[in-house]
């Protein structure tokens, strides 16, 4: 655990430090530099991209993970074969692009024609992407998330500001912003190879014939099974943003994308401590130490909800304040609700812990791939019922209803054949102190100033949360380890 609490909590500085720099470009300097169809235009291109990633991964991100602790020597070399493999997955998906351009293109012709002439930068975005997300996989296999984690929260978004500061100064022009995210992608994953050659983990080796015997093909098995999964998982994320750019409009996407990007801070801890928790998992598998994967499960699921909730309340206490400072707000706030019901929609996966991460380790991960095909399947039948009836906010329910579900049943799976359960009674606990936090809400005065605003509301928020938590005795863990860093 001590392991884990480190590297979560360097990860956790760096995603925070990410959203503040996140929270500058998503909120001010994207809004005030670039108008609704080109910040529409710039989210789309990034999100085609990154939805091809899973498939020309080919499931290698969890493959590495799985089977890299069943290596003892030889571990550049499953680095370079994965790193090759991929790229062979990328040379797949590219031709199936092009192959189906016509297609692709017909889906934006109508209402979002802008985004047809950027194509090409999407598969780039995509191809660094897929050899970052490798690159990613193989550290965290090493227990270094931290630095992979900078470059990809905190560098990549750095190399984004002044990408568009160089336009918002007339340097260079839309077109050069759209052609230079391929730059920023690719120094992204640069700076993640540097750090592990550094370590000098990132090594080219060629000798496969030394793996163990069936070592290959058992890898290569269970990662073309969880890509479907992963790529399912990605389709569930990132679905939405191209949905709505090809069914509604760039602006509406542009909107869309200010208030996931808001809701999206409420998940960072699951997101940095997930990261660590992975590797741990497949360990525990390995050596079938079931309780301790229990337990494991059931302490990150109250400790995330806790913070979580905490977030929660904050951002919802002070999202017109929030609003306020974002330019162009008349145009942006109308996602106002798109914020709370992405948000419900975060708590359930939070809540829920670490079910994906133990299927996935598990010998039940097949399972894992047939329900996430099936609830990508049911997100985007849900888009194109919701969406033309309710706009974005149809698209955020849509996704906050198939984020219950998808849950719902792993947590029905696992309690049936591991006898795995996250809840308990802190977990009661812990849902009154949000709910007692957010009805005292409405007891906040309202005030013109949103500095002043966002200050009396947040002493609020956080007043009434630990003392409702001091009277149910819960977060007992998480207040004693910031008094310890506090001595």
């Amino acid at each position: 655990m001590r392991k884990i609490a480190f590297q979560s909590i360097q990860t956790t500085i760096f995603s925070y430090f990410g959203v503040v720099l996140g929270y500058i470009n998503v909120l001010w300097l994207y809004p005030y530099a670039l108008d609704t169809t080109q910040l529409g235009t710039f989210r789309t291109i990034q999100d085609l991209g990154l939805l091809l990633v899973p498939f020309a991964q080919l499931g290698l991100g969890h493959g590495i993970t799985r089977y890299f602790p069943k290596l003892e020597r030889n571990h550049a070399a499953l680095l370079t074969f994965s790193l090759l493999f991929s790229f062979l997955g990328f040379g797949i998906v590219s031709l199936l692009f092009f192959g189906f351009r016509q297609q692709v293109i017909s889906l934006f012709a109508s209402n979002s024609p802008e985004v047809i002439d950027f194509l090409g930068v999407a598969l780039l975005v995509a191809l660094f992407s897929v050899w970052s997300s490798v690159l990613d996989a193989f550290a965290r296999s090493f227990v270094k998330v931290g630095i992979p984690t900078f470059f990809r929260e905190v560098f990549l978004r750095l190399l984004t500001s002044i990408l568009v500061a160089l336009y918002l100064l007339k340097w260079i022009d839309f077109d050069q912003v759209m052609q230079g995210l391929v730059l920023v992608y690719g120094a992204s994953m640069l700076g993640v190879g540097a750090y592990m050659g550094w370590l000098g983990v990132f090594k080219l080796d060629f000798s496969w014939g030394q793996f163990p015997e069936g070592f290959k093909s058992s890898l290569l098995k269970y990662s073309l099974i969880t890509f479907l999964a992963t790529a399912a998982s990605t389709l569930i994320l990132k679905i939405d943003s191209v949905m709505i750019s090809s069914m509604l409009s760039l602006e509406a996407n542009a909107i869309y994308s200010i208030a996931f990007y808001m809701a999206l801070v409420i998940e960072l801890p699951r997101r940095a401590i997930s990261q660590v928790a992975m590797p741990l998992i497949a360990e525990h598998f390995a050596q079938q130490r079931i309780q301790e994967i229990n337990h494991l499960y059931r302490q990150l699921s109250n400790r995330q909800l806790y913070i979580c909730l905490l977030l929660f309340a904050l951002i919802w206490a002070n999202i017109d304040s929030i609003y306020h400072f974002v330019p162009n707000r008349e145009i942006y706030q109308t996602g106002k609700w798109v914020v709370f019901i992405i948000s419900l929609g975060k708590l359930v996966d939070v809540a829920f812990s670490l079910n994906s991460e133990i299927l996935v380790f598990s010998s039940y991960y097949r399972f894992n791939l047939l329900l996430t095909v099936c609830m990508s399947g049911l997100l985007i039948a849900a888009n194109y019922f919701l969406i033309p009836i309710m706009g974005i906010e149809g698209a955020a329910l849509g996704s906050a209803a198939a984020m219950l579900a998808y849950n719902l049943v792993k947590y029905g799976y696992l309690k049936w054949k591991l006898n795995l359960d996250p809840f308990s009674v802190e977990t009661l606990k812990i849902l009154v102190v949000g709910i007692v936090t957010v009805f005292a809400l409405y007891l906040s005065p309202a005030l013109s100033n949103p500095f002043l605003s966002i200050f009396t509301t947040s002493l609020l928020v956080l007043g009434v949360f630990v003392g409702s938590s001091a009277l149910l005795g819960v977060g007992k863990e998480e207040w004693a380890w910031l008094k310890n860093r506090g001595k």
